[in-house]
Order: structure tokens, then C-alpha cells, then sequence
């Protein structure tokens, strides 16, 4: 006599046929679907190792078929490799630091390595959270933005024998490697530029320097093209404060409401926001450049080109930053000798800089 199921109440049926007890498709089922080896099935979803391309489209058929994803955790425990990397960046707000995620990516992503991201917002404490919670979830290589860090998080990344690297910096010196420029040369041929031109009253505006090395430099290279013409740059023409549009905007309107006589006749932005800012300030004045003043930008962010006034900006190939970094890398994981790269940035004369006004 059959017994009669309670009314309302489902039967839960039992495993699958061929899947585990929780219902997920193995490793041992997709093998069994493409009739090949388990070994060949970890060798295909791991990218390791030589296989056909007919094997490996069987593999992927019976894992469409089952619906299977291979476990990251049981991969990486079975490899001895995570096949993830790091990177650690000042801020995702920049057009900058974006496109150097991009590039790092272009070349992880053929290596089937996933790449983990942390923002560190220029606080050196918060790089050496990133880092630590990165390293605690097996991040095999990293990329840092700048060489503003604390020593503990290199001393980790040297403890751990992981591969990294720092870009968007150059030191011709140093225990690290780097992937980048040199900044104060960058814009010591910037004001270069300025002087050829026939200005002599510079002006700068720039973002926060307060641990960021980078900006630091951008503002030595300049003291130091200026120096080297027999003049200085008063206190009373540098302006540093937020990168963004309205600092770059209110810096200028100061700057230009001085008499004529007085106020500088060339400004520096250390970056192309701040320069954008600026125009639009001037605008709200009745000045343009060249015709009142020359301005300068940094990084030839994609907008340049299209401003009205094309900006004079030093052009910077931030996506080739991110890809020689994850280059490097790769090897460090495969036990080479890493090396320092420079990535030299290319003045782009544009519209915003000519001779000085009458």
C-alpha cells in the first residue's frame, strides 16, 4: 500500500543523478559529460597547461550544459595559486587613475588573473588597510599608485614575497620599482615652455600636496625652471587646495583681479581639471586665453581637445602605465628580476599658451 502524501506538503526530491548533495554540478560531472579526464577539466578552467581547443570546447559545452563554475578557493588550494592581483589607488573620481586600471586589466585579464581594487582617498593609513585585507585574501602581486605608503606595507608585500610595483612616479634610485615620470622634470618643461614665450610672472595652482610626493615634485620642477631664469615664485601666486573644477575657478578669479600690472601673465594647473576650472573663471571675468593670460594643464585628459579654448596640457599615457605595471608583475610571479620603466609625457601645445599680453 502506497502511503499518501500530507495534503499541501511537497515531497523534496533527493541529489540529482550525476551532482552533488547541495545540487551543484562537480568537477567529476563535467568530466563525465565531455568524456575526458578530470585533469583535463581543472587544466581547461584554471588556463593552465597545454590543451586542445577541441577538449577545451567540450569542457565549456558540458559546463553550460550543467551550469557549472569552477570554485576559485578548491582551484587556488589545488594550484598552490590564487591567480588574483591588487591595485591601489588614490581615487576613481580621476579620469587618471581609471584609465590605469584599464591597462593593468588589458593584461591580467588574459591571464585569467582577477585584479582587486582599493581607493585610498591620499591617506597613507588606508593604503596599508587595502593592503593587508588584499594580502589576507590571497592577492599574489600589486600595483600602488605613489611611493607616499607606510614602511609596514612594504615590509608585509616583502614578508609575503609578493610582486609589486608603484606607478605614476619615477625614481631614477630607489628600492622599489616603478612604472612612471619623473614629475618635477614634467613640469620644469612646462614652465620652460612658459619662458620661451616671453613670460616672466607665473602664477601656479595646484591640488593638495599633503602626502603626495607627485604634487610635491610638480611644484620643485617649477621653483626650480624659475630659479634657474634668476627669478621666484612669490607665495602670493600659489594657490593649492581641492583638484576640482571650483578650486581651479576661484584660484584664477583671485589671481586676475589684480591690476594688470600685477597679476601674472602665465598659470600652471597641476592638473587639467584645475585648468578647466580656471578658464571658466577667467570667462566670469571677460578674460580668455592667450589673448590675456597663458594657462597650462596635465594629463590631456579626453575633454581637452574638445574645450573651446584647446588647452597646451602634458599628454600622458596612463593606460600604458597600467599595462607595462601588470607586465612586471607577471613576471615577479614567474621569479624574475623586476626593473623600473619610464613613461616620459609629451607636451601638447595647444591654444591656451602664446606670448605674453601687451
Amino acid at each position: 500500500m502506497t502511503k499518501a502524501s500530507s495534503p499541501g506538503k511537497k515531497e523534496h526530491p533527493g541529489p540529482r543523478r550525476g551532482r552533488g548533495a547541495n545540487g551543484h554540478a562537480r568537477l567529476e560531472d563535467v568530466a563525465r559529460i565531455a568524456g575526458i579526464s578530470t585533469a583535463s577539466v581543472s587544466r581547461v578552467s584554471s588556463g593552465n597547461g597545454n590543451v586542445s581547443e577541441e577538449i577545451a570546447a567540450r569542457v565549456r559545452a558540458a559546463a553550460r550544459e550543467l551550469r557549472w563554475v569552477p570554485h576559485a578557493a578548491a582551484r587556488a588550494l589545488a594550484s598552490s595559486r590564487t591567480n588574483i592581483a591588487g591595485a591601489i589607488i588614490p581615487t576613481l573620481d580621476v579620469e587618471v587613475f581609471a584609465r590605469q586600471v584599464s591597462g593593468l586589466q588589458s593584461i591580467f585579464i588574459k591571464q585569467n588573473i582577477t585584479l582587486f581594487l582599493g581607493c585610498s582617498n591620499y591617506d597613507p593609513a588606508s593604503s596599508l588597510s587595502h593592503a593587508r585585507a588584499m594580502l589576507a585574501h590571497g592577492v599574489e602581486a600589486l600595483a600602488i599608485v605613489g611611493d607616499d605608503h607606510p614602511p609596514e606595507l612594504f615590509e608585509a608585500l616583502a614578508d609575503r614575497n609578493v610582486p609589486y610595483v608603484l606607478i605614476y612616479t619615477y625614481r631614477p634610485v630607489g628600492p622599489h620599482n616603478y612604472v612612471g615620470f619623473d614629475h618635477a622634470t614634467a613640469f620644469y618643461e612646462i614652465v620652460e615652455h612658459l619662458f620661451q614665450l616671453g613670460h616672466r610672472r607665473l602664477a601656479v595652482i595646484l591640488q593638495p600636496i599633503a602626502n603626495n610626493s607627485r604634487v610635491q615634485a610638480r611644484l620643485a620642477g617649477i621653483r626650480s625652471a624659475i630659479s634657474d631664469h634668476g627669478l621666484s615664485l612669490p607665495d602670493d601666486n600659489v594657490c593649492i587646495g581641492s583638484y576640482d573644477i571650483n578650486f581651479g575657478a576661484a584660484s584664477m578669479a583671485r589671481l586676475m583681479g589684480r591690476s594688470k600690472k600685477e597679476r601674472p601673465t602665465a598659470i600652471v594647473c597641476g592638473n587639467d581639471t584645475l585648468a578647466i576650472g580656471a578658464l571658466a573663471g577667467a570667462a566670469e571675468l571677460g578674460l580668455s586665453a592667450p589673448r590675456h593670460f597663458s594657462l597650462t594643464g596635465f594629463d590631456d585628459l579626453s575633454i581637452c581637445s574638445l574645450l573651446r579654448s584647446h588647452l597646451t596640457t602634458m599628454s600622458v599615457d596612463n593606460f600604458a602605465i597600467g599595462s607595462l605595471a601588470a607586465e612586471q608583475l607577471l613576471a615577479g610571479l614567474k621569479g624574475e628580476t623586476g626593473c623600473s620603466i619610464t613613461v616620459p609625457p609629451t607636451l601638447i601645445i595647444r591654444d591656451t599658451s602664446g606670448a605674453p599680453p601687451d
